[in-house]
């Protein structure tokens, strides 16, 4: 399991990452062992459709272990929230899986933008 050298990275590639969300907690992005990438996350928006407030985890599961990067958010009705802005960016290692999950199904979709760097 070795991250990449950012410096001398030879691929970067753009990505959108696009999910409806369930009270099932889903796999947003994943970044297998051994891929010889990292994910930089540059944002995370949540969207609720819905005429009411809705409850969300944004999460990552490194290891079996759970690190949550927003919990058990509000979303106002009608609303977007960012969870996650390009001036507060994160790295998947190898490994590791963005997840989430929602209080009400089908109510509220993830969008997310990452690059996928390689060397």
């Amino acid at each position: 399991m070795a991250a990449p050298n950012l410096i001398a990275a030879s691929t970067i590639t753009g990505k959108t990452s696009v999910a409806a969300l369930t009270t099932v907690t889903a796999n947003i992005i994943t970044n297998s062992s051994g891929s010889n990438t990292v994910d930089k996350i540059e944002n995370i928006t949540l969207t609720n459709y819905s005429s009411g407030t809705v409850n969300a985890n944004v999460m990552i599961n490194r290891s079996s272990t759970i690190y949550y990067i927003g919990g058990n958010v509000s979303i106002p009705a009608y609303s977007t929230l960012v969870v996650l802005a390009k001036d507060t960016s994160i790295y998947l290692e190898e490994g590791d899986v963005l997840q989430a999950n929602v209080s009400a199904n089908t109510t509220v979709n993830l969008t997310s933008s990452y690059e996928l760097i390689a060397s």
